[in-house]
């Protein structure tokens, strides 16, 4: 893939840029940190060259300077909300944080149960963590936030949180997933720093929509697709607009809180430092790109995949017609539509070149590679067509004839009795992984397994469309590939 994204020019001047936002507020600052710290695929897939751990990287320079606080909401520990990108839970999910973060040199400090209302599986995991040796605070429901300013403000507000002892002087508040309580937990500390006489601040770091480029650019559009389930909006943020006549790209819910925000920062330090809500902000991705072109054609890939993600939701009974519609909305918006990506006319292609829907199994899938070639495959009574995508592809970079058979059918044969007689299965045909495991015991003495094994490094980045929905090992095969990978929403 072309890189479209400055990584080393934006670990420099982010962190450069937050240090100056602590030294504004007397050397200590609580950073709300929205989306992902070191797994952040969305943006990696937009904006290519950017890391998927770059903002941990990029926070990695202030290492000695920081801390790290977790937030969990109690009704989220309740109902065991899942994140859906990793399959578990939000409180495992901060156990997984935790670890991942004090294996890079972070600190983090305490986790913070928010919504706390006496709800017995948050005692139950506040008693799991104490065990563990982490420090556990309960910050309670106020009733009517986050509007009630004045009782917000108070001692039966934000007074009444327990007070999170911090040492240093930068604070990133971070959480398993969006609605934790991490803007609140943020402003209780702030509201109790200064009942103590400490002065503090806050900030907000996230990625996007970016503030600096124009509303309607596929990069801030991609950012509406990627939260479309929660119907965030972009919008021009009218604050910025009057106090220093620029247009400032923002979104709904930061716009909307805002009037509240400024209401609360007046009642805590009798003013507000900021004047509007891009203010806030200090996110700098927007002075690092370099190849504006690639980041948007990558956007405009990024709205079709989630279009196709929510259609196979769909399917499956885990979304509506509204994120739907939206998703078809934002495609207009950029001037594409699916027939934009490459990969799903070729695949759809192929599935009728094949026969269609006219015989059994009837499916089939494309892949691009960087240099513009499409690479197709179709199921077969030995292969699903992932996997027969992934020798075909494997074949072509490696400079290997198509009618090589590389793996022989008389291996296949024993691995598919192996999975329907002894394991049980309905499906007999070999999946990626298992495709994978063949060719790399067959490296062993064959040359052409071994060189069709060493291109799998040049998939990273390619695009994949897959005529019917794929099981989760080949999703995951594809994941760990960095494949993007789209699919139409049929489980035939």
């Amino acid at each position: 893939m072309a890189l479209a994204f400055d990584n080393d020019k934006y670990i420099r001047i982010q962190s450069e840029h937050i240090r100056e936002r602590i030294a504004q507020f007397g050397n200590k600052l609580y950073l709300e940190l929205g989306g992902k710290l070191f797994d952040d695929l969305h943006a990696s897939r937009v904006l290519p060259g950017f890391l998927p751990d770059s903002k941990l990287r990029m926070l990695a320079q202030l290492r000695d300077s920081l801390e790290i606080i977790i937030v969990i909401s109690a009704e989220d520990i309740e109902r065991n909300k899942i994140r859906q990108d990793l399959g578990i839970t939000y409180d495992e999910d901060v156990l997984r944080l935790r670890e991942a973060f004090a294996e890079r040199g972070f600190l983090v400090s305490s986790v913070v149960i928010t919504h706390y209302a006496g709800q017995r599986s948050a005692d139950a995991y506040r008693q799991r963590l104490e065990w563990l040796g982490i420090k556990v605070y309960y910050h309670y429901i106020i009733e009517g936030y986050p509007h009630n300013v004045e009782l917000i403000a108070s001692e039966d507000g934000f007074g009444r949180n327990d007070y999170i002892e911090t040492s240093r002087p930068l604070v990133v508040v971070t959480a398993p997933g969006p609605g934790s309580g991490k803007m609140a937990v943020c402003l209780s500390q702030l509201y109790n720093e200064q009942a103590r006489g400490h002065e503090a601040g806050y900030a907000k770091f996230e990625t996007f929509p970016v503030w600096n480029l124009p509303l309607k650019h596929p990069l801030n559009v991609a950012y509406e697709a990627a939260t479309a389930d929660i119907q965030d909006v972009n919008m021009i943020d009218p604050f910025h607009l009057e106090a220093y006549g620029k247009t400032a790209v923002n979104y709904n819910r930061d716009v909307e809180i805002y009037p509240v925000l400024d209401a609360l920062f007046t009642s805590i330090y009798g003013q507000n430092p900021y004047k509007s809500p891009t203010d806030m902000g200090v996110n700098m991705v927007g002075f690092c790109i370099s190849d504006d072109e690639a980041v948007r054609e990558a956007s405009k890939q990024e709205i079709i995949r989630r279009y196709f993600h929510a259609l196979c939701r769909l399917a499956n009974g885990a979304c509506n017609d509204a994120e739907i519609q939206k998703l078809a909305l934002l495609q207009k918006q950029v001037g594409i539509n699916t027939a934009y990506r490459k990969t799903v006319v070729a695949a759809r292609e192929r599935k009728e070149q094949s026969g269609g829907g006219m015989r059994p199994f009837a499916h089939a899938a494309a892949i691009e590679l960087p240099d513009g070639r499409i690479i197709t495959a179709e199921a077969s009574p030995l292969l699903g067509s992932s996997a027969a995508l992934l020798i075909n592809v494997m074949k072509e970079l490696a400079g290997i004839d198509h009618e090589v058979k590389l793996i022989p059918q008389e291996m296949i044969e024993p691995i598919q009795q192996t999975k329907i007689e002894y394991l049980h299965g309905r499906n007999p045909r070999l999946h990626t992984d298992e495709v994978l495991v063949a060719l790399s015991v067959l490296s062993l003495h064959d040359d052409n397994c071994r060189r069709a094994l060493n291109t799998l490094p040049l998939l990273k980045g390619c695009q994949v469309h897959s005529t019917v929905m794929l099981k989760e090992v080949d999703l995951r095969t594809f994941t760990k590939l960095g494949i993007d990978l789209t699919s139409d929403p049929s489980s035939k």
